[in-house]
């Protein structure tokens, strides 16, 4: 049961099309006009500076000063008391009829004005490949369909260490990467521009609760670790992927850039929409099965806008319940040896595809290999990204006459560097 629509007193948190109503509170970093980043909650057509808030006394949450850093990273540090206590308050203060409206008021700041920032300390991000009809695509594309899941997918959550410190916020500009690729018909490799630049939507879990070295946690304990989760895209180069990922997996072709959506949407927020995650064909080993639903219904989609036009194109819908292993089991099973994990850890998902063809989650899956090129609405084609096209992620959660969303997750393609020469 997803209940119904939390009522506000805020202009725009009551409308059933908006994604931060007043069931949402999502979490995210902001810099009203001339002013310094500090964290707020979208509320709305507005953010709450809940910096301010904390700082006159009106949100008592906690020991100390939780929010005074313009990252989230404190206050999920404080715990599960502490993250319910402030969503209590926030739900107190922002609801419609609610005895502080005019003290609370002077801390809103329309979002369109604002500027958003990472909304947490990226402490390390770690990929995975979750989502079976992925696997299934691109292993049959490489391998045949035969061969199409490698024998560990269904027993594992398969993952690679990524890089935390280039990952950005929405609306960042990202540049193409620069890397060794061969040609099929090549007998050595060249360097230069990514020719088959290509996106994954993910959904992105922040970790929120540590775990200490040496010492594993169940799925359930996983769970409550999580603070919440953000839309992913994780920016692949294909070219530069086939020829460096044997026998160690993603390097460079996936280290030049990830951007996540501007608000971390709360655990708290998604978990009526729970839902189970996919059957099992093979059963999963005892410290890896769910102890309740871990997967969540979200629609998801992505949009691909070329250089120069105001014509978007959406060129897939999916849905998070797809993921064959949900967030909570990824995080088990990385801490299942004794890895140390951490407050602000970024675990990506995997790229989320439905069962058919419009509903991938990658340009690789859309067009095939780039055997299939996509016609977008201004007549354009693409095999895989050009310079100046921008590629926006949506989510949300559906809700009885509300939802639940993510805001944007958009990045616009740059063109490649010029590689340094020696003076």
């Amino acid at each position: 049961m997803t209940g119904g629509l939390l009522r506000s007193w805020v202009a725009g948190a009551n409308d059933p099309d908006g994604d931060f109503p007043l069931n949402n509170l999502p979490c995210g970093v902001f810099s009203p006009p001339g002013g310094a980043p500090r964290c707020g909650v979208a509320i709305g057509d507005n953010v709450l500076d809940v910096a301010a808030l904390e700082g006159a006394g009106l949100l008592a949450i906690g020991p100390g000063p939780l929010l005074a850093r313009p990252a989230w990273n404190d206050l999920m540090a404080a715990g599960q008391p502490v993250w319910r206590a402030l969503r209590a308050r926030l739900t107190a203060l922002l609801a419609e009829g609610a005895a502080e409206r005019e003290t609370v008021a002077p801390h809103l700041t329309p979002l369109a004005a604002a500027t958003l920032h990472l909304p947490f300390d990226v402490a390390e991000y770690t990929d995975f490949y979750a989502g079976r009809q992925h696997a299934v695509n691109v292993g049959t594309m490489f391998r045949g369909a035969e061969n199409a899941l490698p024998p560990n997918w269904l027993h594992i959550p398969i993952g690679y260490n990524g890089r935390a410190s280039t990952v950005v916020v929405s609306g960042t500009p990202v540049r193409r990467p620069l890397g060794q690729t061969r040609a099929p018909d090549a007998d050595a490799p060249s360097f230069g521009p990514s020719r088959r630049l290509d996106i994954e939507l993910e959904l992105g879990a922040v970790v929120g609760q540590p775990s200490r070295m040496g010492e594993p946690v169940t799925v359930a304990q996983a769970d409550a670790m999580i603070f919440g989760y953000v839309l992913l895209n994780d920016w692949s180069a294909r070219d530069i992927q086939a020829w460096e990922y044997q026998p160690l997996g993603p390097f460079q072709a996936k280290a030049f850039a990830t951007t996540i959506s501007p608000w971390i949407v709360t655990r708290a927020a998604l978990d009526p929409f729970r839902t189970p995650t996919p059957a099992r064909e093979t059963p999963l080993l005892p410290y890896l099965r769910e102890p309740g639903p871990l997967g969540y219904d979200i629609a998801l989609s992505v949009e691909m806008r070329p250089a120069g036009s105001d014509r978007a194109t959406v060129i897939s819908r999916t849905n998070a319940r797809e993921l064959y292993y949900a967030s909570a089991q990824q995080l088990a099973h990385h801490a299942s040896s004794g890895c140390a994990m951490r407050v602000g850890d970024l675990l990506g998902s995997g790229t989320i595809s439905g069962p058919d063809s419009t509903a991938y989650g990658s340009l690789l899956e859309l067009t095939w290999g780039g055997k299939e090129p996509l016609t977008l609405a201004t007549g354009e084609t693409r095999s895989f990204i050009e310079d100046g096209d921008t590629l926006s992620l949506r989510g949300h959660a559906q809700g009885a006459g509300f939802r639940i969303g993510f805001g944007p997750c958009d990045g616009a393609i740059l063109p490649a560097p010029q590689f340094p020469t020696e003076n």
